[in-house]
């Protein structure tokens, strides 16, 4: 998997001048049928690109990326927050923690006037107490909303340092531009929570010992109660590229599928690569630039049905 995504990275890697074709064309982004794309962007570190492909008959997959201010203060600290939220059972989960986990990061990075490890695990943590919450207000009239639920994985550059916190099996990987050999680098930052993973398992009966079912294998996959869990554009082309590969169609076929139908075929998918500038990121953190906050998109529809916390690590950018 890992060497998939360092192909990935290689393809993707190139000077901004060349991967940039829309540059200040796209300012809220472009949807191509069931995909929505922004190639170019600006943040207070750099560039970006992100990517969302839709599956499912509404959107699961939340995602988003902002960059400025990182509290309520004038005086900072400032920086980029990259958000990636891969909900599963329905919406909810997921537009929730884009709604609301940001804005706690925002309101204990200002009490504390300060970015570290532990505004970010308040800032889950506040965000799971409020959608569990949500839950139990909601739950009698409407109690399918228990069996949602959302991965979280977060990025946060500020004061020179690379901040991830991952809840579920999302991945960030660190792509090293090695300027002797012009090769990309992989080096993946989060550690994936899933039940495939015999020592999740175990952790999960740990958990909750009086729930012989709480870690289920179904058609062959491990679930949760018996549920499952949980530039840009051109990862998601490769990785519907490689879904058509493996349903021996051709990629063309499967973009006339609309969503619903294509969740037999893939899941929602969203990537989003954060190119860091050296010298802006060294700087960036006391110095205030143009604010930047967008949403990953998708084909906007009525919702027709309902729409833990993790310890972050740290990276210090050189």
């Amino acid at each position: 998997m890992l060497s998939r995504l360092v192909n990935f990275l290689r393809a993707c890697w190139r000077p901004s001048s060349d991967l940039y074709v829309h540059k200040g064309s796209d300012a809220a982004g472009r949807q191509d049928g069931l995909l929505w794309y922004k190639d170019s962007g600006q943040h207070l570190n750099g560039e970006f690109s992100m990517a969302v492909v839709q599956a499912n008959n509404l959107l699961e997959d939340q995602s988003q990326i902002e960059s400025g201010s990182l509290s309520t203060l004038e005086s900072g600290p400032y920086g980029t927050f990259v958000g990636i939220y891969d909900g599963h059972g329905g919406p909810e989960t997921s537009r929730y923690i884009n709604d609301h986990l940001f804005q706690h990061l925002k309101r204990f990075a200002t009490e504390q006037q300060s970015m570290s490890v532990d505004v970010i695990k308040k800032a889950y943590q506040a965000t799971e107490d409020g959608f569990f919450s949500l839950v139990t207000k909601q739950w009698p009239m409407k109690p399918q909303i228990a069996a949602v639920g959302s991965c979280c994985l977060v990025g946060v550059v500020c004061n020179g340092t690379l901040y991830i916190a991952n809840l579920g099996d999302s991945r960030a990987v660190l792509g090293r531009l090695i300027k002797a050999t012009g090769e990309v680098l992989a080096i993946q930052l989060s550690s994936e929570h899933n039940v495939g993973i015999e020592s999740v398992r175990q952790e999960m009966h740990s958990l909750h010992p009086d729930d012989s079912h709480i870690v289920v294998l179904k058609h062959k996959v491990w679930r949760v109660k018996g549920l499952i869990q949980g530039s840009a554009r051109r990862l998601v082309k490769a990785a519907l590229q490689e879904a058509a590969k493996k349903r021996e169609m051709r990629y063309s076929d499967l973009k006339k599928i609309d969503r619903g139908v294509r969740r037999h075929f893939h899941d929602d998918i969203t990537v989003v690569i954060v190119f860091l500038d050296s010298n802006l990121v060294s700087r960036a953190s006391s110095i205030k630039g143009a604010s930047l906050s967008l949403r990953g998109g998708g084909v906007n529809l009525p919702a027709k049905t309902l729409a833990p916390c993790t310890t972050p690590m740290e990276l210090h950018i050189n």
